[in-house]
């Protein structure tokens, strides 16, 4: 009993590592799209990286946009850029922006007139991809 216990804890050890590494490669594509070298504005990061394992499911951040700012949304789940989906919605759940409606573009820009909190969905396209490391940073323009 004890050797399989020490197995598992091996083998999700392994896992994680995995997954951690995947998710570190992906932020760095994301970086490219706020730092100018994928997108022509450079960006300067919230600080914040938005991270979820998704399995067939939807991950929600929220955040604040202030009045006067524009803003870029970037996201990716891989090599390929358009695996993920997000949906910037207001407090009243209504939908302000949604990538899927642009072929799941991995980055968009957003000026914004006053400032809103609201709440960013991210899931999977999941005619692409089902499972795995989503990632999203938001910046604002210099």
């Amino acid at each position: 009993m004890k050797k399989i216990s020490i197995l598992f804890f091996t083998l999700s050890l392994i896992a994680f590592q995995s997954y951690a590494q995947d998710c570190e490669k992906i932020v760095k594509i994301c970086e490219s799209y706020l730092n100018g070298s994928k997108g022509k504005t450079k960006f300067v990061s919230d600080g914040q990286v938005y991270t979820a394992f998704l399995d067939r499911e939807k991950a929600e951040f929220k955040t604040t946009f202030y009045g006067g700012s524009t803003y870029r949304i970037a996201a990716s789940a891989g090599n390929d850029d358009e695996y993920v989906i997000f949906t910037v919605k207001d407090p009243n759940g209504n939908v302000l922006f949604t990538n899927k409606n642009y072929k799941n573009a991995p980055y968009w820009d957003f000026k914004v007139p006053k400032t809103i909190p609201v709440s960013i969905e991210t899931e999977l396209d999941l005619d692409k991809k089902v499972t795995g490391c989503a990632v999203m940073l938001i910046g604002f323009k210099q």
